[in-house]
């Protein structure tokens, strides 16, 4: 009879005998594991430096605005025009949180583990950008919630409360509008390479090299170009849906002007919703690929 050529340890590894959850709590997990990720919880000191600076500087900006309002008792800036003016470190923001959601999975190889079931291979970067959209409306319309507050405690009763809940609401919204084109356009670039520099530099230029392309556009003979100038930039073309929706809120002066959309507001409005429903659809198409190697 043979000699036995191994033993059979046991090392103490018991079989999983609790609740085993569905797509839905999945989806959730990725979804408050991208938020945290964003705001560079739960991981380094380091990774929480730039997040947590950005937002030390809106919120500054924020108060001082309340600060400025409960002195001189007027409105210096209203809350659309605060989003307006935020606009540039948010593209900074999406630049190191976005490749921080999607770049160091593709890096590490771990995306076979997510997309092994119940997960569908949609849910994942659907969590991701919802995560990332999350994030940057909280940057926006957090402080604005700071600046409301302030304004309701210098308001003339509650009507004047009231009020104030009307110009915040459309403020929230536009928030909303920056925050959903940002971070489509942004993770849709940084899910096209593992390497989060690379990523972080990918997304920095098209937002800002689309810039000078509007200048030129907006000076040339031709007064539609001049008019649909805008559309060829993220920032422009958020600008101008919130010009076409909300002039009001956005330019209190009557007589400073602003940028002439023309008849061509819908166009805007049309072409910002085309804009992310592409850049969504080459995500899910682009995360399809990654499955199927």
């Amino acid at each position: 009879m043979p000699e036995p050529t191994g033993v059979i340890h046991d090392i103490g590894y018991q079989r999983y005998t609790g609740p085993r959850l569905g797509r839905r709590q999945v989806v959730g997990a990725l979804y408050l594991h991208g938020v945290r990720t964003v705001f560079g919880l739960g991981r380094s000191a380091k990774a929480k430096i730039f997040p947590w600076l950005v937002i030390g500087i809106v919120g500054m900006v924020a108060a001082a605005v309340t600060a400025i309002r409960a002195q001189v008792g007027e409105v210096v800036m209203t809350y659309a025009q605060f989003a307006d003016a935020m606009s540039w470190l948010v593209i900074f923001f999406v630049a190191v949180a976005a490749p921080e959601l999607v770049s160091r999975d593709l890096r590490s190889g771990v995306l076979p583990l997510y997309f092994s079931r119940p997960l569908p291979r949609t849910d994942y970067p659907l969590a991701k950008l919802l995560a990332l959209v999350t994030g940057l409306w909280l940057l926006l319309g957090g402080p604005q919630l700071l600046m409301f507050l302030g304004g309701a405690f210098t308001a003339d009763g509650m009507r004047g409360v009231w009020d104030e809940l009307l110009d915040l609401l459309p403020g929230l919204l536009y928030a909303g509008l920056w925050a959903v084109v940002f971070a489509s356009v942004g993770l849709l670039v940084a899910s096209l390479t593992g390497k989060r520099a690379f990523a972080a530099g990918g997304i920095v230029a098209v937002f800002l090299m689309t810039t000078p392309i509007v200048g030129v556009l907006s000076i040339l003979p031709s007064q539609t170009a001049n008019q649909l100038a805008g559309v060829v930039s993220p920032p422009t073309l958020v600008q101008g849906v919130g010009l076409w929706a909300m002039r009001d809120l956005l330019i209190t002066d009557p007589d400073g002007g602003g940028p002439d959309l023309g008849p061509f507001g819908p166009v805007y409005a049309l072409v910002a919703v085309a804009l992310v429903a592409a850049c969504v659809a080459l995500l899910l198409a682009r995360y399809r690929k990654v499955a199927a190697r």
